[in-house]
Order: structure tokens, then sequence, then C-alpha cells
């Protein structure tokens, strides 16, 4: 399948919104114009960062909000999910609520006979190739690196096991630099990691991957393998969604 901006004829139509933080004074905010996403799309990927501060009481917002919509609806936790060190509740109340939550984990829809797998993990910093951090050093530093790549080589593993016609990549942290313009150059090691393109580039069959994290940086960008990347953090879409097209039809080469 190949990927376009555009409408589609036989398409498989992506919405994807990311870091909504939810919480109670904001309850409502996205909900009216996602009543009718059946229209306008076959699924609904959350790209982390849906709640505050990550307590079950604001998941359960988030699963008012995106849970019992005409699409499937695939979400991912992002680090302000973990921040209470409840992400197991987090995850439940999601679960619960009929989001499907992955992390090292895949999951495949049927879309009118097309079997598009979606696999998906926070992931971690680190940096991007010339500029990232090593396991070498003191304890914290290898620990910190250590488990940036131990969750991109699940990531990866989740990624290459679906069976599907097409897979999407799903991450909160960022694969690529590109889509961090606009962010300050000194954070990006802690805004996303080369080794989540590594491993979404090490799959064949991936037609998108889809981030959040970066609310000031850009929409566009594409892995070293050619895969197209987009930020759908809610500051960058300023939307309640983006819809994203994987073409049923390929382009003549």
């Amino acid at each position: 399948m190949t990927f376009d901006e555009g409408s589609v004829n036989g398409s498989v139509r992506v919405a994807a919104v990311g870091d909504v933080h939810l919480d109670a004074d904001v309850l409502g905010r996205y909900r009216p114009a996602l009543e009718h996403i059946g229209d306008k799309a076959d699924m609904l990927l959350l790209a982390g960062d849906l709640t505050r501060h990550g307590t079950a009481d604001e998941a359960h917002c988030v699963a008012e909000e995106f849970g019992g919509l005409a699409v499937p609806v695939i979400a991912i936790l992002g680090n302000h999910d973990h921040h209470c060190d409840q992400p197991a509740e987090v995850t439940k109340v999601l679960e619960d609520g009929g989001i499907t939550v992955l992390e090292c984990s895949g999951t495949v829809l049927d879309v009118d006979g097309v079997r598009v797998g979606v696999a998906g993990t926070k992931g971690f910093g680190g940096g991007f190739a010339g500029a990232c951090a090593s396991e070498f050093g003191e304890p914290e530093m290898k620990a910190f690196t250590r488990h940036s790549r131990e969750l991109a080589e699940r990531f990866g593993a989740a990624l290459s096991a679906l069976d599907a016609d097409v897979r999407i990549a799903l991450t909160h942290y960022s694969p690529v630099p590109e889509t961090l313009l606009g962010e300050p150059l000194e954070i990006y090691p802690f805004l996303g990691s080369y080794l989540l393109a590594q491993a979404i580039d090490a799959t064949p069959g991936v037609g998108l991957a889809v981030h959040g994290h970066a609310h000031a940086g850009s929409e566009r960008g594409t892995t070293p393998g050619g895969v197209p990347v987009r930020n759908v953090a809610h500051p960058v879409i300023k939307q309640a969604y983006n819809v994203y097209q994987l073409s049923s039809v390929l382009t003549p080469a």
C-alpha cells in the first residue's frame, strides 16, 4: 500500500491525535468532532499523553471522551500517563472503555478486506544519529539508553510479527528529528530516538508512522528508509484529529 495525503478511493483512512491531556475540566472538548468520525475514518489512533498526570480519574475522562465511537480506537501511553506510576490502572480504565492499548504489542483490523496492523509503544528518548546517548559510563546513563533500546527492540518485534497487508507504527516519542523542528535543539534527546526509526525501517510493509510528544514540533517527516512520519500532537495539528490515507491501489513506479 502507498501513503497519500489526499482523498483516495479504496483507501484506509487513519485518524490520529496525541497529547490531548484530558482531565475533568476539559471533558467534552473533542467529543463533538468525534461523533461523526465514522464518516471520515476507519480507525482512530491516540499517540499518548492522553491524561495530564496519569491517574485513573483522568483515564476515566479519556474513556468517556474517546470510548464508544463508530470506529476502533487504538492507543499507546505517553510520559504524562506514567507520571503517577499507575500505567496499569490507566490501561485498565481505557480498555474497560473499549479502547485498545498497546505497549510493544500489536493488533490487526480488517478494513474492507485489507488487513491493517498497528504496533505501538511509548518509546523513549536518546537522540538521533550523530548526537545520541550510548550505553557507556555511569549506571544512570547506561540505564537510560538501555531502556530506549529495549523498548525499540520489543516494538520492532511486535511490528514485524503483525500478520497484515500494511503496518502502522504508533509511538509517543518521535522516531525522526524532522518532526521536532520548532523545539529547542537542546531537548531533542528527550523527545525521541533514532532506534524507533531503525525498528520501523527494518520491517517491510510499514506505510505510516504516527507519534506525539513534540508540542512545538512540525507535522511531517520521513524515516531514513522512506516511511512517512506524522507528528499528531494536538498543539501541532490544532484540531480533534487528522486523517491520513493509505491507498489500497499501488501507484506506478
